[in-house]
């Protein structure tokens, strides 16, 4: 008697959470996985704080429905701003978001300690990813100095001196999802948002949006080969799946499937999506936003 694949809930702000879905369902091929894109709301990365972990709130909750056994937050805004508090609502519920598997899969590539880090305007405010390098340099340094080796770029990455150079990208998740991720327009842009990293002498790119991975070929024709790229998205599913296997939860028998819920444009969704998935999607389903009766709550007065 075959075993009953659990089930993964994922969600990100809009589409490019399907790149993270694409690792997903590659290494862990017997999950069902449940996914919520935000698309009435998209994008997350312009949004206050306190707007962003409401509707994180709301976008995990819609999932909880579906009685998933973990939560991937496919979005490097909600990682950066609201993770903490989605781990204290949904206690218990195993939730991982996307920025420190990045910042360890960076710490270990890098050779000279200089880390550059793009993202959205949201996610390179909160300095998520340099206090997570920070972070994961250390504990990657500790073994090293208790069995008396060093490695310089892991130390300097641990100490004051830490060398992480991060550049907001706003125009790229819409480029990403009108197709023209390998144009001349997109390489004309990255060419200027990439300039202040590749004057710093960086030799490791964090690619901290899950809409930036179909970039890669135009960032290496501004970057060079030398720069290794980090996709945060593949970081997450494979430190998930290593989760997984200690587990014992990466068993079950049969195929998975992927069923997507958006919350406006599902035929939108649905033609972009396999742009960033590797092949159709199927149907999306529509969830109505008249849960969010806004016109019935009191006017805050703002600042004069």
């Amino acid at each position: 008697m075959s075993r009953r694949a659990p089930t993964l809930g994922v969600f990100d702000s809009g589409i490019g959470g399907l790149t993270v879905v694409r690792h997903l369902r590659r290494l862990l091929p017997a999950w069902r996985i449940v996914y919520f894109g935000d698309t009435a709301r998209v994008p997350y990365g312009t949004k206050s704080e306190a707007t962003v972990r409401r509707f994180a709130g709301e976008a995990a909750r819609f999932l909880t429905q579906f009685d998933v056994g973990h939560l991937v937050v496919a979005c490097n805004t909600v990682s950066a701003v609201a993770l903490r508090s989605l781990t204290r609502e949904f206690h218990g519920l195993p939730i991982d978001g996307v920025i420190e598997p990045g910042a360890e899969a960076a710490v270990k590539a890098t050779r000279s300690g200089r880390i550059g880090v793009i993202g959205t305007r949201a996610t390179v405010a909160s300095r998520a990813y340099e206090h997570a390098i920070t972070e994961a340099a250390r504990h990657a340094a500790a073994p090293r100095r208790a069995a008396g080796r060093r490695h310089a770029a892991v130390e300097r990455l641990a100490g004051a001196g830490a060398r992480v150079y991060a550049h907001a990208c706003p125009l790229l998740v819409p480029l990403a999802e009108e197709g023209m991720a390998n144009s001349k327009a997109a390489r004309e842009v990255l060419r200027e948002y990439l300039e202040p990293l590749r004057r710093r002498r960086i030799d490791t790119l964090i690619l901290g949006c899950t809409h930036y991975p179909p970039f890669k070929a135009s960032i290496r024709s501004v970057l060079g080969p030398r720069v290794t790229l980090i996709d945060s998205g593949e970081a997450t599913a494979r430190r998930l799946a290593r989760t997984l296997r200690r587990n014992g939860a990466q068993r079950p028998r049969g195929r998975g499937s992927l069923r997507c819920y958006v919350s406006d444009i599902p035929r939108q969704f649905e033609a972009i999506g396999r742009r960033f998935l590797g092949h159709r999607l199927g149907r999306v389903w529509l969830v109505p936003q008249d849960d969010l009766p806004w016109f019935e709550r009191r006017p805050i007065r703002g600042r004069e």
